[in-house]
């Protein structure tokens, strides 16, 4: 895949052990069922939380087990980013290297092109934030000049 076709727009995934979630709400309402049936039967509690205990730490396992991705989605596959301390900087280095990659195949004027084509192209590339407004306003300004440059009166033309 190349880097310019690295996708502008993400969504976010977030991957959990949902049967490690469930399980801990399975044992930790048999705890309670438990403790509930030992306080009506008014005998000893003693023992009676294990199943409370062991489902709350399956509970709180659950929970700091997630792993949050950024997901690019584009035609040839998602890529996968996942949030943590460097994932601001692995964007950062996709976004830097995409940019590059385009400023190398588009970034310049092509004098074979059509004015119009050439125009349109740095405002595409302004909209990929690839190029500022002014950037591209020279670009666009290079066009015009080469275009009227490579422009030749024939003596069968008004001026």
């Amino acid at each position: 895949m190349n880097y310019a076709d690295f996708p502008q727009k993400s969504s976010v995934q977030i991957e959990q052990n949902e049967w490690l979630r469930n399980v801990g709400y399975i044992w930790i309402v048999l705890g309670i069922f438990q403790l509930c049936y030992a306080i009506y039967l008014e005998t000893s509690l003693s023992g009676e939380g294990f199943w409370l205990a062991i489902g709350t730490v399956f509970v709180i396992w659950a929970h700091f087990s997630k792993v949050k991705y950024t997901v690019f989605r584009s035609d040839r596959g998602n890529i996968f980013v996942i949030q943590n301390k460097k994932h601001d900087q692995i964007i950062n280095e996709l976004n830097k290297r995409r940019k590059a990659q385009l400023l190398q195949w588009y970034g310049e004027v092509n004098p074979d092109n059509e004015l119009e084509n050439e125009i349109q192209k740095f405002k595409w590339l302004v909209e990929q934030k690839v190029m500022t407004n002014e950037e591209a306003e020279q670009k666009i300004t290079q066009a015009e000049f080469l275009k009227k440059e490579n422009y030749v009166l024939t003596s069968d033309t008004l001026n």
